[in-house]
């Protein structure tokens, strides 16, 4: 255990002590040699380890944890430290950011781990047959994790938890539409809720893998943050017969958008012409229950207080419309200054519309009224004032 010299540095994240590259925290971005850390992502990984809290809590079986790009193992060590599970398998291709995560593994007391140098679906495939698999896989590449979608999956036992992160935020959100199309199967178009969009395009191409390996997946909880996008999708070994593929038309005339199983050319309100992004995934993307347990978790681990918050959002959306609005959004179409959103939500509810604010965006709303209702009530406030 020699690694540590002036260019390696130990920090606590958590409640897991950890060695990083001195560059990681110094530079303002992080280096990828000798091995790649991004602090940044702290809170990503605060809200990985609420997530596995949550599901471990009720589950029954082997609790085994597959870390397919792993870095310096920052995500696995947690998990395993401030966790309860058997075992926790650490795979990367840089020999170096595996012996630093075998020397934080000591640093730790961190027993019931192993270490592998594959190529990702390399690795995984190891760990596909039944008996053998993983009840949490984690997936975070640089970039898109299309490609691992398949032997992920394959990795992941019936009932267990596959999270997977994508960084490529340009291609997901409309910036090359080919390269999208390419990768995940379905095209975005630029929007106030792009970031939504983006994580249900992510969803529907797991969806489709999933499917074809005959295996239904199941949002649980997704999350946005300015780098990256991540969900995590229960994985059951049975056919999904719900229809959960479709389409998000969005007018860009008039503001109006819904969630079809089919395209559509026309908006319905203005009879403009329509926008259309997908295939991607138009089911829920929150599961209640799963966050309910992920906030009763918070207060036995050490976390960003920021997530409580997140989660309280994502309760209230769980079960509302697809898409959402944003105040800025709405009030520029209408030429007046945006109202409060408190004001906004208090009166779509009192005028019977449902209707929450949104863990996506800090001005963003969800509702069940259509743009002209919504045009009403911002109305209504702006005379009030």
């Amino acid at each position: 255990m020699e690694i540590p010299n002036e260019s390696f540095q130990e920090i606590v994240e958590g409640k897991t002590k950890l060695l990083v590259p001195k560059g990681s925290i110094t530079e303002k971005g992080p280096p990828k040699e000798p091995a790649f850390f991004n602090p940044k992502a702290k809170l990503n990984r605060d809200f990985s380890v609420i997530a596995y809290a949550a599901f471990l809590e009720n589950f029954q079986g082997p609790k085994i944890f597959l870390e397919g790009l792993s870095g310096i193992g920052a995500r696995g060590l947690r998990v395993a430290n401030e966790l309860e599970i058997d075992e926790l398998v650490i795979n990367d291709l840089n020999p170096t950011a595996l012996k630093m995560a075998e020397y934080s593994a000591n640093l730790n007391g961190v027993k019931n781990v192993e270490f592998a140098e594959k190529e990702v679906c390399r690795f995984f495939s190891n760990y596909s047959k039944k008996g053998e698999r993983g009840s949490i896989v984690d997936i975070d590449p640089f970039g898109s994790p299309a490609s691992f979608f398949d032997c992920g999956i394959r990795a992941t036992m019936h009932g267990g938890l596959l999270s997977t992160a994508a960084t490529d935020l340009q291609v997901l959100n409309g910036l090359f539409q080919s390269a999208c199309k390419r990768k995940y199967g379905g095209i975005p178009i630029r929007a106030e809720y792009g970031n939504e969009m983006a994580i249900r395009l992510v969803l529907g191409c797991l969806r489709i893998v999933a499917a074809r390996l005959g295996v239904e997946v199941e949002p649980m909880f997704v999350e946005s943050d300015m780098h990256y996008y991540r969900t995590y999708v229960k994985v059951r070994n049975r056919p999904d017969q719900e229809e959960n593929i479709g389409y998000i038309l969005h007018c860009k005339n008039c503001g109006h958008r819904e969630i079809s199983l089919e395209q559509k050319q026309k908006c319905e309100l203005c009879k403009s012409e329509i926008e259309i992004a997908g295939p991607l995934w138009i089911g829920k993307i929150f599961d209640k229950e799963f966050i309910e347990n992920m906030l009763v978790q918070i207060p036995n681990l050490q976390v960003d207080k920021v997530c409580e918050k997140i989660l309280n959002k994502c309760l209230l959306e769980a079960e509302m419309p697809a898409t959402y609005y944003t105040l800025d959004e709405v009030a520029k179409k209408m030429k007046s200054s945006p109202p409060k959103l408190e004001d906004v939500i208090e009166n779509l509810q009192k005028n019977n519309f449902v209707a929450s604010v949104t863990s996506f965006n800090p001005t963003g709303f969800r509702t069940n009224a259509k743009i002209n209702e919504i045009n009403e009530i911002f109305q209504d406030l702006s005379n009030k004032t």
